[in-house]
């Protein structure tokens, strides 16, 4: 696996470096944000640790030039930072970034972070079945959402939310809950982060607008509407 890492600080992308390639991992490291940028437009990557205050560009442009470049839109996206203001952490996740980590932060906790959002990304195969709801189709084999036959591009952690959201329609789900089976992990930034990535999925899925019901003080429900949704194997 392929790992940019951008970060300025010289012992700490050494750390993660270091953390990283004991995973058997590659790990390219550049310590600006435009040479990130550029780096993950020339190069094949399959991961981006990438912090927010870069000299040049700063983390949250690259993040939101990534996103909306066609090859590399879909590259999971860890974002770090020495800020600990919950603003700066949900302006991350609101333009793109897959998950988020705040300085000090453990390498063990990054490398965990990492398996987790790499293994559900590539979680499916080819016998996996395709989900639908009304105009939206998921194929999990090829990793694609359509819109009424328009193709939708989704973040790693949108595409697993939407699926986790799919595959348990008519259920009250937690914040906590999805944070646990959707992010991987005890998720220490805050249920925010859900609802940052449902808005994002209702903004891009229509269809979810009025399916996707917000239940007060508690989590989420996608209705259970066999006439609208169903799953094909």
């Amino acid at each position: 696996m392929k790992i940019l890492v951008a970060e300025d600080d010289r012992d700490i992308a050494a750390l993660i470096a270091h953390y990283l390639h004991k995973q058997g991992w590659e790990a390219h490291v550049v310590a600006a944000g435009d040479e990130a940028l550029a780096w993950a437009r020339q190069h094949p990557v399959d991961l981006v640790v990438l912090d927010v205050m870069l000299p040049g560009l700063s983390g949250l442009e690259v993040c939101r030039a990534l996103r909306g470049d066609t090859s590399t839109e879909a590259i999971p996206i860890i974002m770090v930072t020495a800020r600990a203001d919950e603003t700066d952490r949900i302006l991350g996740l609101d333009i793109g970034a897959d998950d988020y980590l705040s300085k000090p932060f453990s390498p063990n906790e990054l490398v965990a972070r990492v398996r987790a959002l790499m293994r559900r990304a590539k979680r499916a195969d080819a016998s996996a079945p395709t989900l639908t709801f009304g105009p939206i189709v998921m194929d999990l084999a090829s990793h694609t959402v359509a819109d009424s036959g328009r193709e939708v591009k989704l973040t790693a952690k949108e595409f697993l939310l939407l699926q986790y959201l799919l595959e348990h329609r008519g259920r009250v789900l937690s914040r906590d809950l999805l944070l646990g089976d959707v992010w991987g992990y005890r998720y220490t930034g805050g249920t925010r982060t859900v609802d940052v990535h449902v808005r994002r999925l209702r903004e891009k899925l229509p269809a979810l607008v009025e399916a996707l019901v917000t239940v007060k003080q508690f989590g989420y429900k996608l209705a259970d509407n066999e006439e609208r949704g169903n799953v094909r194997t």
